[in-house]
């Protein structure tokens, strides 16, 4: 795909992605948080505060190459998305809370993404590297998050029908574009894909792991109910690859940033997949506990 098109393809792409998110929002998903003011806050904290220290830490530790470095703070910047809602279905967690969460967090990442991403710029890269996020472009990717999610939450408002109706091609398309995303960047960087996922592996691996198990562990140690624990779960340890992608690619213009995002994809999947099965597996062993005359 030409340069030129590519960057024209991929803030569409994102765009039409986060009109999908916003079929699955109202106005009643940002009311709720009066319910779980407690759950909320530890999964924002954690997500926002923990999460991003973990990764520069990995950054510092592994000695990652300034770009990569950028591009796993790029994405541990990115929120959850719809991602996290369906492994939650999957896994019997409070799917209400994960859209909740990550209503929340799409709109407070547009302005902790910006300042994340610069301020990793700014360390790895130093001031006068050429990669840079200035007011325009900060106002691009806020627009292109901010206004199609309104967008889609007006749609499903004015027109609860359609929306319904359109609620899963939508997803669908996403999918499709995430993916097709992601294999241009893989074939724009080919030669060189193989270094990627030796040199940025472990630290996407360990990131991915980080933030499921930290995503269980301290909502549980905190007392949450296990339903809204496994939300956290997977709220906290998937993160939105779209707009990691997206914006390496289209706004910092940077196969290299983008590497993180693409490595991660394929290790979330299956640690996400992985992880559920053990939580699985731990609330029917709490269960027999409870009843064990039901395995009788």
């Amino acid at each position: 795909m030409d340069s030129g098109l590519f960057a024209f393809f991929l803030p569409i792409a994102l765009a039409i992605m986060m009109m999908g998110l916003g079929l699955e929002l109202s106005i009643k998903d940002f009311l709720r948080v009066g319910r779980y003011p407690k759950v909320i806050f530890i999964a924002l904290f954690t997500q926002l505060i923990l999460l991003t220290g973990i990764a520069f830490v990995l950054c510092i530790l592994l000695e990652l190459p300034p770009l990569l470095s950028v591009g796993l703070m790029l994405l541990a910047a990115s929120p959850g998305g719809p991602t996290a809602n369906l492994f939650s279905y999957i896994y019997k967690g409070d799917v209400a809370l994960n859209i909740t969460l990550t209503a929340i967090n799409s709109v407070i990442s547009c302005f902790t993404l910006p300042f994340i991403v610069n301020l990793s710029i700014l360390y790895f890269l130093g001031e006068s590297t050429a990669i840079g996020m200035p007011i325009e472009k900060i106002t691009h990717v806020f627009l292109i998050i901010f206004i199609p999610v309104c967008l889609g939450m007006l749609v499903r408002n004015s027109l609860p029908t359609f929306a319904y109706k359109f609620n899963k091609p939508m997803r669908m398309l996403s999918i499709f574009l995430l993916t097709l995303i992601f294999l241009v960047a893989v074939v724009r960087e080919q030669s060189n894909i193989i270094t990627y996922f030796a040199s940025v592996g472990i630290a996407t691996c360990l990131f991915c792991f980080s933030g499921l198990f930290l995503g269980y562990l301290i909502p549980h140690l905190a007392r949450i109910p296990e339903k809204q624990a496994r939300a956290c779960t997977f709220e906290i340890g998937i993160h939105n690859t779209s707009i990691a992608l997206t914006i390496a690619l289209s706004v910092l213009e940077s196969t290299t940033i983008a590497i993180p995002a693409g490595v991660y994809s394929i290790f979330m999947y299956f640690l996400a997949t992985l992880f559920g099965f053990i939580l699985t597996r731990r609330g029917s062993h709490l269960i027999q506990k409870r009843n064990p005359e039901a395995t009788h």
